[in-house]
């Protein structure tokens, strides 16, 4: 098991760029659909990637433990707010330029409501609905989240549910 001893040794894994190649593109996506920022999720899918080349994870294991490890990560910097508060404040200093600024200023408000609203859902929850909304099937996400299959479409309905509840608090409330 050469790749557990390179990992424990601080090593960097041998299949590390083909992985890269192969998952880059989905770490991002499921990133993005969480931050809502390329930019952001590239940055998250850095994180994931170095964390995943010190790794022991098998090798065929890695799309599922990269899709989580991507939505967890993102949770954090969610949760965490540090850059996004930086970007909002910098957004606020740049005139907008769409044509319709009441559009632009009401869609960035849903988005960052919904992504605070996610933030405070159980963490399984957040990750299944997150994986299954980033294009993983239902049994993808069993895989990756270690549940059986059966259970994802609950897990999923489940995290609908408080996401819409959580909404209807904080709009109620505002």
């Amino acid at each position: 098991m050469a790749v557990a001893g390179a990992a424990a040794h601080g090593a960097v894994r041998d299949d590390l760029g083909e992985v890269f190649r192969r998952d880059y593109a989905r770490v991002v996506g499921v990133a993005a659909r969480v931050l809502g920022s390329r930019d952001e999720a590239e940055d998250v899918a850095q994180e994931v990637f170095l964390a995943f080349g010190r790794s022991s994870v098998p090798a065929g294991e890695a799309p599922g433990w990269l899709s989580v490890a991507a939505a967890h990560t993102a949770l954090n910097h969610l949760r965490t707010g540090r850059r996004r508060t930086a970007r909002e404040e910098s957004l606020a200093a740049v005139p907008p330029v769409e044509p319709d600024v009441a559009d632009a200023v009401v869609t960035r408000e849903e988005r960052s409501r919904v992504r605070a609203a996610l933030g405070r859902l159980p963490k399984k929850q957040a990750v299944a609905l997150v994986l299954r909304h980033s294009g993983l099937s239902y049994t993808e996400v069993a895989t990756a989240l270690d549940m059986s299959p059966g259970s994802v479409g609950t897990t999923v309905r489940r995290a609908e549910s408080a996401l819409r509840k959580e909404l209807n608090r904080h709009a109620s409330s505002d």
